[in-house]
This record gives C-alpha cells, structure tokens and sequence, in this order.
C-alpha cells in the first residue's frame, strides 16, 4: 500500500507565484529518496509518501505553502494500491490514484481543503471528522504560525528553546505561534491517525 496526495494552490491566479519554490522544496523533502513528484497544469501536484506520514506531510505541505501570504492549498489523500506503476506518477494506475482522485474532488462540494480517502469507509468517516476539526486551527494559520510549524516538523526532536535560535525568535513568541497553530492537537491527530492505520493494514 502507498499515499498519492492530490493537491493544487487556491486561487494561484489572484496571488503571486512565490509560493512554487515553497512547494517544489517542500516536495523534495516530502517525497525523500524515492523523489516521486510532479507539478502540472501550473498549479496542481501530486505526490507518493508512506501512508503512515499522510497527516503529517499535508501538514507540512500546508505550512509550506501558507508561509506564503495569501496562498493555501487543497489536498486530497488516497490510500491504496498500486497496478501500473510508471515513471511518473501521472501515468500510473491503480486503486490508490483512484482513491486520491477521489478524495480531491470530494473537497469543493464539502468545502474542506484536507480529506483522506481509503478502501475502509469507517476509517475514512472518523479520520476526516478529526481532519475537519484540524481545519479550524491550519486554515487559519497566519504567515509567522505556519513558518513556526513548518520548522518544528522539520526539527521534530529539537527543544523550543533551540527552535527559537534557528527562527531568529524569542523561545515565547515560538511557543506563542505554535500554540496559535495548534500544533501539538494536530500531532496528537498524527499519532491516532497511525494508530487506526495500522490496525487496518494489519488485519
């Protein structure tokens, strides 16, 4: 099993394009070493992680792009397998790009900008719940909340205080931005998230 996340910037057209080197970067370092990503029609992307890091990277990714003013995205994450796999991802196939698809475009009617789509439709419903309640906190992420998130997942085992000196920024303003974020709630969504993952892969 595999993670294809489906994304595109909103409203790209309306903002300036700083926001592509923000999300290329981010891509790079989502994807590692299998480096499985594509930017097409301007402002649309996909991208393979492992399934257990889909929460996570569409944290990220959302902090990426919304470190930015005035960009944010919409992403669509599909769980499932692969049948034709390709050098690029746009011309492979399977149940994972379908979910992924799926996903996507669920995201205008529900007007979300986060949702994961799975083979397990119990998953899916208590998932994307705790993903609509995460929405509150990173929909609202300011410029300087996204930039503190973005770092701190870069820097998952480092201390505040030496967050602090790699921003440029007080330990409390640190501390300030990312309990603005809300950023150990939607850690805590990370780790459940994982959790009931595993127990469906595993069964």
């Amino acid at each position: 099993m595999i993670c294809i996340i489906t994304g595109d910037i909103i409203g790209s057209r309306k903002i300036k394009d700083s926001w592509l080197l923000s999300l290329k970067t981010a891509l790079k370092v989502v994807s590692g070493e299998n480096n499985k990503w594509e930017i097409y029609r301007g402002d649309s992307f996909q991208v393979e992680v492992q399934p257990e890091n889909a929460i996570k990277v569409a944290a990220y990714l959302k902090a990426c792009v919304r470190a930015n003013k005035l960009a944010d995205v919409r992403m669509g994450i599909g769980i499932g397998t692969v049948k034709n796999k390709r050098k690029k991802l746009s011309e492979s196939s399977g149940d994972v790009f379908v979910n992924s698809g799926s996903a996507f475009d669920s995201l205008k009617q529900a007007k979300v900008n986060l949702a994961v789509k799975t083979d397990f439709q119990d998953f899916d419903e208590e998932i994307n719940v705790l993903i609509r309640l995460a929405l509150i906190a990173m929909d609202s992420w300011g410029v300087v909340a996204a930039e503190m998130v973005k770092l701190a997942l870069e820097n998952e085992n480092i201390v505040q205080s030496e967050l602090a000196i790699r921003s440029g920024r007080t330990q409390s303003s640190v501390s300030e931005a990312l309990k603005r974020a809300h950023y150990s709630e939607i850690m805590e969504m990370d780790k459940l998230y994982r959790k009931k993952l595993n127990l469906k892969i595993s069964k």
